[in-house]
């Protein structure tokens, strides 16, 4: 069974999400401030957390920040009634996978929900595949998908966690094409939430730091009018 946490003192949410976790047959856990929402990541344990903002002690800005250094993987879904571009960037910085406003649509966290867990599922068979910590080789670039880590003739590459998840994804699966919108899919939960051109902001990014020519790349190719694919 998937668990999620809530982290926001606004009771009435927590009895509301509670409810959609039940019944969507989830593990719900609740708690209202930033330090216990610290410790109950660590002790419980969640495959999903919702983190609002505005938190008594601790910021959920912060606490996005400490607890993506404890854990790279787990999705992250800030729930918040700030909902100009300032704060959205600032939150997607800090960490987090995806930002809703509030209010917003219960089923429609409900489907963010499903979607990102999804998508962790698929990281971790990723990985599991030939091992927790599999790495695929190719040429002088190296992708450990379990410690999200890449290395370009043996030095470490600083990859952002979106940037290493673009490029997983296209590495998971050598040669095949994937689209813009399967991209935003896979990031986001819900192609809607971004824009396509983010994605080619990301790939430019990634070639930046990988490419030894990213106008002419060996990696990550494009597939005109598709999208993009790992070379195979």
């Amino acid at each position: 069974m998937y668990k999620v946490l809530l982290i926001d003192d606004d009771e009435n949410l927590q009895r509301l999400i509670e409810r959609l976790a039940k019944r969507d047959g989830y593990g719900f856990h609740a708690v209202s401030s930033g330090i216990d929402g610290l410790e109950a990541v660590r002790r419980f344990k969640p495959d999903l957390i919702l983190l609002d903002i505005m938190l008594p002690g601790m910021n959920g800005f912060e606490l996005c920040k400490l607890i993506r250094k404890e854990n790279q993987t787990i999705p992250i879904l800030i729930l918040s009634a700030k909902g100009d571009i300032v704060d959205k960037s600032v939150g997607f910085k800090a960490g987090a996978n995806d930002y809703l406003v509030k209010p917003f649509d219960i089923e429609e966290l409900s489907l963010r929900i499903e979607a990102h867990l999804l998508r962790t599922q698929d990281i971790v068979a990723c990985r599991n595949a030939n091992g927790e910590n599999r790495c695929l080789k190719v040429g002088d670039l190296e992708i450990f998908f379990g410690s999200y880590l890449i290395k370009l003739r043996g030095e470490k590459v600083q990859l952002s966690s979106k940037e290493f998840e673009v490029l997983a994804l296209l590495a998971s699966a050598p040669g095949k094409v994937f689209t813009r919108e399967q991209v935003l899919t896979y990031l986001w939960g819900d192609k809607d939430t971004s824009s396509p051109n983010s994605v080619t902001v990301y790939i430019r990014k990634i070639r930046e730091k990988i490419e030894d020519d990213p106008a002419n790349p060996k990696y990550v190719q494009t597939v005109w009018r598709i999208g993009y694919k790992f070379v195979d």
